[in-house]
């Protein structure tokens, strides 16, 4: 490869890469040649765009072993053809077995939607968590410290995407075809770096509301 005249490389980062394929390829010298041929992800992570939430670090899981999408917020909404298209692509052709819809504490996003934040663009995509606040604004509303309404508003944020990635066509279709498919809430600590499981995970449409009104009306009413 030549030399690259691009006065404004980013020389850091590409030194960094020649390090981490040395260090890669040193301990296993097959990594890479294994690695191409290893797309078949269990796991579908949907997760905060937040650069402190890496989801193969976080899983302890190796490139090729989780599928990922993310954006501010980790929201899930029926127009978005991003989210449906990584979504379908991930149950009807990788086969994924779990989607994890991936909330953090501290979130930026889910903060401005709390506090009604104008951002810009962006302001459009946050009133979806903003929408979140408001079917929940009466429990939300009876939590007096800050902090504990914020970390409350992030769960549920987590919770309603899980709801929202279960009502897509394809989640549906797969249930409608006895697919093995599970859709689960998580939510990360930045603090510590822990990952909590929500207690709701999905496997097929029948318990779709029941098991969401079991948990929101056990902790969050």
């Amino acid at each position: 490869m030549s030399t690259s005249n691009n006065p404004y490389i980013l020389s850091k980062l590409l030194a960094n890469n020649k390090d981490w394929v040395a260090a890669v390829t040193k301990l296993d010298p097959d990594y890479f040649s294994r690695l191409v041929d290893q797309q078949a992800p269990e796991y579908l992570w949907i997760g905060c765009s937040d650069s402190r939430v890496p989801a193969n670090q976080i899983t302890g899981l190796a490139p090729g072993e989780v599928f990922v999408h993310r954006n501010i917020a980790n929201v899930v909404v029926h127009t978005d053809l991003n989210a449906l298209s990584v979504i379908q692509f991930a149950v009807d052709l990788i086969k994924v077995k779990h989607i994890i819809v991936v909330g953090h504490y501290g979130c930026s996003g889910v903060r401005a939607a709390q506090k009604k934040a104008r951002i810009g663009l962006a302001d459009n995509w946050i009133r979806h968590v903003q929408d979140v606040q408001d079917k929940h604004g009466k429990y939300l509303g009876s939590i007096i410290q800050d902090s504990e309404r914020f970390d409350h508003l992030c769960e549920l944020n987590v919770i309603e995407q899980v709801m929202n990635v279960c009502q897509t066509s394809s989640v549906q279709d797969a249930w409608l075809n006895n697919q093995d498919l599970t859709v689960h809430a998580w939510i990360y600590d930045l603090k510590d770096g822990g990952v909590r499981d929500l207690g709701v995970s999905i496997k097929n449409a029948a318990e779709l509301e029941s098991r969401y009104q079991t948990i929101v009306s056990k902790n969050y009413s």
